[in-house]
């Protein structure tokens, strides 16, 4: 797919056009890089020297994020604690320009807090001396019990003014209670009502009806299971599994990321399109799939097709995998991305 330099400018001027609603988990993630110096005297396990810190927003607020990077006006919708990470992600959204009105803190659950502790080294490639990392340890203080009564009406209350003066919601589900069936019903339902794009990124554990959704979003493995076949990695497999749910919930676009291998989109009444990974380096994972889906999402509302929103997604999801951490990137980062792979294209 060659997207001239006029069309491309053309989208990626819209992207700050684009108002985004993000419905789902929400997440404190928080890193913790250090050195290795020795093996602590008290059990086989290393001591690790921190070097460095940092905190992000994760879950569904890392997709928010990376639509605030591309310069999206997005806004989040969802339940946190009352607690110190909440205040703390509450503070992070607001720096970086994300709407949380539609967020409620509650003493009833803990706010979802992810540790990662990684050590840092140094390698060789490509002659020069670089960082990599290597996790650890991860340490999980989260609740995935259905949310209280209130607080679901209260966000109910909330998402019937909010979607409407939306371009787009998205809904992300990472099982952590927030999502259920009645409230993919309700979002759907008043998307629908409204003319809005409604994204989705299942769980294979929540198998919820998705029906008239726009955008269905698995991961490979997530494809498979949700079709309910064996996995495999070859391509016609991957399609097999992605017919099965294209016709089961009917939506407009199923967009499979399939990691190395790129991503597979089926649109209906269309031919399977399949782009190759645009990743160059490969440093982190991590948030990977959140940047997908935030990309494709803004590129539909910014005016893009299927084929156009995809191509947009695996070049932004090929920036952040080559950072350290949740990454994101910025819209000159995603054009300097088609400029250098403009002849792979």
């Amino acid at each position: 797919m060659h997207f001239t330099s006029a069309r491309l400018t053309e989208i990626l001027g819209a992207f700050s056009r684009s108002k985004i609603l993000v419905i789902g988990d929400l997440m404190l993630d928080e890193f913790l890089w250090g050195k290795v110096t020795r093996i602590s005297p008290e059990a086989p396990v290393p001591v690790l020297d921190i070097q460095r810190r940092a905190a992000y927003p994760g879950g569904a607020a890392n997709v928010a994020r990376n639509l605030a990077s591309l310069g999206a006006q997005a806004g989040l919708a969802g339940i946190i604690g009352h607690d110190g990470p909440g205040h703390y992600l509450l503070q992070l959204l607001k720096d970086k320009n994300i709407g949380a009105d539609c967020i409620r803190s509650t003493p009833l659950r803990p706010t979802t807090h992810k540790t990662r502790v990684c050590a840092i080294t140094r390698q060789l490639h490509d002659h020069l001396e670089i960082e990599d990392q290597q996790q650890i340890v991860r340490v999980d203080n989260e609740s995935s019990a259905p949310i209280d009564p209130e607080s679901k009406q209260w966000l109910f209350d909330r998402l019937r003014v909010e979607i409407r003066a939306h371009d787009a919601v998205i809904i992300e589900d990472y099982a952590k209670g927030l999502i259920d069936q009645e409230l993919v019903t309700l979002v759907i339902s008043e998307a629908k009502a409204h003319g809005k794009i409604v994204a989705i990124d299942p769980n294979p554990n929540n198998p919820f009806d998705w029906s008239g959704g726009t955008v269905l979003k698995p991961n490979r493995r997530e494809a498979f299971l949700a079709a309910g076949l064996p996995y495999a990695e070859n391509e016609e497999a991957v399609l097999k599994a992605g017919t099965v749910l294209q016709k089961k919930h009917a939506v407009r676009h199923l967009l499979i990321t399939m990691g190395e291998a790129g991503m597979l989109l089926l649109e209906q009444g269309q031919k399977p399109y399949h782009t190759p990974t645009r990743a160059q380096n490969v440093f982190d994972v991590s948030g990977a799939g959140d940047t997908a889906i935030a990309a494709f999402t803004l590129a539909l509302a910014a005016g893009a097709n299927g084929i156009e929103a995809a191509e947009i997604a695996n070049h932004a999801a090929g920036v952040v995998v080559g950072k350290l951490g949740t990454a994101t990137l910025n819209v000159d980062e995603l054009r300097e991305m088609f400029s250098k792979t403009e002849g792979r294209t």
